[in-house]
């Protein structure tokens, strides 16, 4: 099943809110719908967000009145989550065909969802040839945060898809996701494609991801990427920086696994990359139930930023690009 497809008049899309309980494909007919299931995670990851976003544009060429009409609704797509930078390349993509007509800039949306569902298998092969590489040996454990596979894109995924090539292989021994606070995509999400694929896998605490590195527990760490700088610099879920910091002090190596369209040479470094701030609900309650007295704050950032020299390599569908490398600035 595709995370994200069109189908006939519209979109149709998994709504991931509801996992793992209730399996819900959405069918989405206008734009303001898209993005409303956009901000709320019915439809998340890079690559799923770019696909989202070019046939969001598609969907506006059809149910807006004017050419005008349409870039306007694109504008707000855009912006709808500011640090995935697959959201505003997709969108920008299929908008450049809208002088050629609807069919154009649905054709232009559906090449990009056939590149993004080539491009996750070729990230998994590449993906796991390194890991097996880096690790000297076969099978290998993993460690992985948030959600990566098939749900944050079209088909397999990024980082998971690594993983599954692994398991399809016979070269996984166990894959370990951290649950994900505070909307727990680790173990809603992961552990359901985990499960799904039938890969062996146990659920950690966020917390316990830094110290179980050290006690050895996985080979090497499994990330995707929202937005890669062009000097190398990630950003990817919350937590995916103390992930970082614990592998280079295991001696564990730390690997972004994401498509060519997510590093953005327009953002030079890191520090450039603007995070979303998602708001205390999250924070002082799970899945809607409280866990903080009424009124308590919080920071919420959605991502944060891992910096380039606790990378030891970013693998694209393209590359394998180690940080002390100059990135070619393939697109």
């Amino acid at each position: 099943m595709r995370t994200i497809d069109w189908a006939g008049d519209g979109i149709d899309l998994i709504d991931q809110t509801l996992l793992p309980g209730r399996l819900d494909v959405r069918h989405v007919t206008d734009v303001d719908t898209l993005i409303a299931d956009i901000r709320r995670l019915a439809v998340r990851g890079a690559p799923a967000l770019g696909v989202a976003g070019a046939l969001g544009v598609a969907l506006a060429c059809r149910t807006e009145p004017s050419p005008d009409a349409v870039r306007a609704a694109a504008a707000r797509l855009r912006s709808a989550r500011p640090t995935a930078v697959n959201l505003a390349w997709g969108v920008d993509r299929a908008l450049g065909r809208l002088g050629d007509g609807p069919e154009a800039v649905l054709a232009e949306a559906l090449a990009i969802r056939d590149a993004d569902i080539a491009a996750c298998r070729a990230m998994g092969e590449r993906g796991a040839d390194l890991v097996a590489d880096l690790a000297g040996r076969v099978p290998v454990s993993v460690m992985t945060i948030c959600n990566t596979g098939g749900l944050a894109a079209v088909e397999r995924g990024t980082a998971l898809g690594v993983v599954q090539t692994l398991h399809e292989r016979g070269h996984l021994t166990e894959a370990f996701p951290l649950e994900t606070r505070p909307l727990l995509q680790g173990a809603r999400l992961t552990c359901w494609e985990l499960d799904a694929m039938g890969a062996p896998h146990r659920l950690l605490v966020d917390s316990a991801g830094p110290f179980l590195l050290q006690r050895g527990l996985a080979d090497a760490v499994l990330a995707g990427a929202d937005r890669i700088a062009a000097n190398g610099d990630t950003a990817n879920k919350v937590g995916t920086f103390s992930l970082a910091l614990a592998a280079r002090r295991a001696g564990v190596p730390f690997l972004i696994v994401a498509p060519e369209s997510t590093v953005d040479q327009a953002t030079p470094d890191g520090a450039s990359i603007e995070i979303e701030d998602r708001g205390p609900a999250e924070v002082v309650g799970v899945l809607g139930h409280a866990t903080a007295p009424e009124g308590t704050g919080a920071l919420n950032p959605a991502f944060d930023v891992t910096p380039h020299d606790l990378i030891t390599a970013i693998v694209t569908e393209a590359r394998v690009w180690r940080p002390d490398e100059p990135a070619p600035g393939v697109r």
